[in-house]
């Protein structure tokens, strides 16, 4: 069985968090593709990844106080029997209208292990330790998020993109066969709540009247929106506007994987030094470091690719310094309701990403320009949410 403070545990449950990125990395390249394939428009195949992200935010409402109630285990598994079902049924799509069906199917799938993924990391560690837990699953999930768009190009040039949705499939098969054999039950204590939309909400609502569980989730909504961004438009740019192609591309993308991964690492070593909100700190300057001069490159007419992957490999370091430690923060209050809590953070998470991928959607077929000045603002306005918000934060434990 597996065990906490092992690292086939660890290594488990960063797969779990790895399913989202797994659902959108290895299809970007085969975007153009699908477009072509579908007879969609720009706009229609960017509702693909949209619908995804709303999917995504309507099934995280459920999951955690399901979870909390009955115990994580049955409800890792209705997420992963659900991902494979919804992945077949994107495979086999004749049409732009039911490929963006299939992916909310899809996405309510995945929030699941995703949610329940950082539940358990609650349900095991305390602090600083569950800070270090996320930061070492996200080192090791930035493996799926670099290898997916270099994998999902080599299957679009050799057979096209309905085999990596084939792919998707085996994946959450091995994931259930895991979790069903190998994965013990965490809750210690499960909750008596009633399992009701009122009752969830008004848990959601104790949530939201903790200041510092508001900042943390703020924070983790600005960093995943500009990192969304990149990824639902980057193919576009690069591939459209500076004129890479799909390999080219999938190499590219491994700019920001290779700067948040290197962000993860760096969190693993900071946090003991400055703590959680000393590591945010340095990660949000990475952020509107990053998102700036992507920005002030792009407005500048540099003719390269790397005016938009180099800076976003430092914004990606921002993430991997950021993110985690938000994440740890946002939970660490609430023991007793780690599902909920993770639950709430993914829905404002993914809402807001969503939100920002439809409106990049509609400005990208002419200019580069959107993708830089979407990044750089969600950056900027993370810095300040932090600069601005001691008072709330002061409501946290310090690690």
């Amino acid at each position: 069985m597996l065990k906490p403070d092992t690292l086939a545990l660890t290594v488990v449950l960063a797969l779990l968090t790895a399913l989202g990125p797994l659902s959108t990395d290895m299809y970007l390249p085969s975007l153009p593709a699908i477009a072509a394939g579908l007879k969609a428009s720009t706009g229609q195949t960017q509702l693909t990844l949209s619908a995804f992200l709303l999917g995504f935010a309507a099934g995280q409402f459920f999951y955690g106080p399901i979870s909390d109630r009955i115990g994580r285990k049955p409800v890792l598994l209705f997420g992963l029997g659900l991902f494979t079902m919804a992945s077949l049924i994107c495979a086999l799509s004749p049409n732009i209208e039911t490929l963006i069906g299939a992916r909310f199917l899809q996405a309510l799938g995945a929030s699941g292990p995703i949610v329940l993924g950082r539940a358990i990391v609650r349900d095991f560690y305390e602090g600083p330790r569950a800070g270090r837990e996320l930061s070492r699953m996200g080192t090791i999930m930035g493996v799926v998020p670099a290898a997916a768009p270099i994998l999902g190009g080599v299957i679009e040039r050799l057979t096209g993109w309905r085999v990596t949705f084939g792919v998707m499939i085996l994946f959450g098969i091995a994931l259930a066969a895991t979790i069903l054999w190998r994965m013990p039950e965490s809750i210690r204590k499960k909750s008596d709540v009633p399992i009701s939309f009122p009752a969830i909400l008004r848990g959601f609502r104790l949530l939201l009247g903790h200041a510092g569980y508001r900042t943390y989730v703020g924070l983790s909504m600005l960093t995943y929106g500009g990192l969304f961004a990149f990824i639902s438009g980057s193919s576009f740019v690069l591939q459209k506007i500076y004129r890479l192609d799909e390999l080219s591309f999938a190499f590219s993308f491994t700019f920001v994987v290779a700067g948040f991964m290197t962000g993860t690492m760096l969190a693993q070593r900071l946090v003991g030094r400055f703590g959680l909100d000393g590591t945010i700190r340095i990660g949000v300057t990475c952020l509107a470091l990053g998102g700036v001069i992507m920005l002030a490159l792009v407005l500048a007419g540099v003719p390269s690719s790397l005016s938009i992957s180099a800076p976003m490999a430092l914004y990606g370091v921002g993430v991997g310094l950021t993110m985690p430690q938000s994440m740890a923060s946002a939970l660490m209050p609430f023991p007793d309701r780690a599902g909920a809590a993770s639950s709430l953070l993914g829905i404002c998470q993914m809402t807001f990403a969503a939100i920002v991928g439809i409106l990049l959607g509609r400005n990208l077929d002419a200019s580069a320009i959107p993708l830089p000045a979407t990044i750089a603002t969600t950056g900027v306005l993370a810095l300040a949410l932090f600069l601005a918000s001691g008072r709330a934060r002061g409501d946290q434990p310090k690690g």
